[in-house]
């Protein structure tokens, strides 16, 4: 097994604290009212902690059914979160799981910078291409533009 591993900072103009607690603990509440063309229900067998596995139904015409995940760490108060994708996407035949970790540090300008690596785990020296990386990562940003629109639109939520 092999593993590939990228790393990426992302500038969000809403503070840790707030983008954390709208993007990560309630996501899966408002991920589904904000993105119903793309995300059909999230389904959650756990307590929300670690261990806790998270099934992403995804709308029709995705490329797949849906995407899951469990979650391996969360630290409310450093704002960290990291879970393990183990169905969907990428994973298949080449791609085992991705364990992905993301930070939300505060940034000068009172937003954040989400610091997050994605390490891909893969079948025998499979070397997992940028373009493979792409597919997983626009989507993660996509979602992320609009819970910050969101946020950016209706400043008492999460507040």
């Amino acid at each position: 097994m092999g593993v590939t591993t990228f790393t990426e900072d992302i500038s969000i103009p809403i503070a840790p604290a707030r983008i954390f607690k709208a993007g990560v603990l309630d996501a899966r509440n408002l991920l589904p009212k904000l993105l119903p063309d793309k995300i059909k229900s999230i389904d959650v067998q756990g307590n929300g902690g670690p261990g806790t596995i998270e099934q992403i139904n995804l709308a029709e015409g995705s490329p797949c059914k849906c995407v899951k995940h469990q979650i391996d760490e969360i630290d409310k108060e450093n704002f960290t979160c990291k879970h393990t994708v183990i169905e969907g996407i990428v994973i298949g035949d080449n791609i085992k799981k991705i364990v992905e970790t993301a930070k939300f540090e505060a940034s000068p300008d009172g937003g954040s910078i989400c610091k997050t690596t994605s390490e891909y785990h893969t079948v025998d020296d499979y070397k997992v291409t940028e373009k493979e990386h792409k597919t997983a990562r626009d989507m993660a940003r996509r979602v992320y533009k609009v819970v910050e629109a969101y946020l950016l639109e209706n400043s008492n939520v999460y507040a």
